[in-house]
């Protein structure tokens, strides 16, 4: 387990939900929020917990509860051999099944992966692209993968452009693309924080990966959604 010394001197923005692991900044590195906005990963775990959501065969959605700032939703998966998540949720929970794998879309929000990578123990793998950004400061990563890969089922897809890892995976029909697109006034958006024509060329790769996929559900940054519904916001935004 953690050593109490880790949870103490690990802390969570509660504007965004950023996890600062090992550090205590004037400022969160994330959102800016100043330090009245901390909680230790200790007092966090007490005010928080992450609530497991079905959502598809062997996939079901972590969030915390109450909502953590804009912190992304996970994802774990069963496959039958380990249990990975894709993204890591931002409050640490020690009621929470294990994972063999915690694997992320891009590194803006690693979530608490640094305790449970200890706590369970758990790999934790990315992008090489992601590896040296300064939000990473503080985190361990045990495969920095640098080609897509298949394992247990589940596939990575490198499409870059919000960041320039940033990776989606399938799994049995499902996907899971975090917040490279977003739902703003009823209708979906490309993510604005990032080089813009980056995304919207990561988006035209997102685009021809789809066309040799057969995806039933997507898991996004706090949504999901059946796959026809999804697929026709989407082709509007890319046609745009």
């Amino acid at each position: 387990m953690p050593s109490n010394a880790a949870v103490t001197d690990s802390y969570v923005c509660t504007s965004c939900g950023y996890n600062m692991a090992g550090y205590y900044p004037l400022h969160c590195p994330f959102c800016g929020a100043g330090r009245e906005h901390f909680l230790t990963a200790e007092e966090c775990s007490a005010r928080y917990r992450v609530r497991s959501t079905p959502v598809a065969d062997g996939v079901e959605m972590l969030q915390s509860v109450p909502r953590l700032g804009i912190e992304h939703a996970a994802y774990r998966i069963d496959t039958g051999d380990r249990v990975y998540w894709i993204d890591c949720p931002s409050c640490f929970d020690r009621r929470l099944d294990p994972a063999s794998v915690i694997t992320f879309t891009h590194h803006h929000f690693l979530g608490a992966s640094h305790l449970y990578r200890v706590e369970f123990p758990a790999e934790v793998w990315i992008r090489r692209e992601e590896v040296a950004m300064p939000l990473t400061c503080g985190f361990s990563f045990d495969l920095p993968f640098e080609e897509d890969f298949t394992r247990d089922g589940i596939r990575a897809h490198h499409i870059g452009g919000h960041t320039s890892g940033f990776a989606v995976y399938d799994f049995r029909g499902t996907l899971f693309v975090c917040d490279y697109v977003l739902f703003r006034n009823e209708g979906m958006i490309f993510n604005p924080y990032g080089p813009r024509e980056n995304t919207l060329e990561g988006g035209i790769r997102l685009r021809r990966l789809l066309n040799d996929l057969r995806i039933e559900t997507v898991c996004g940054v706090d949504y999901t959604m059946e796959y026809p519904q999804w697929e026709a916001l989407f082709d509007r935004l890319a046609a745009g």
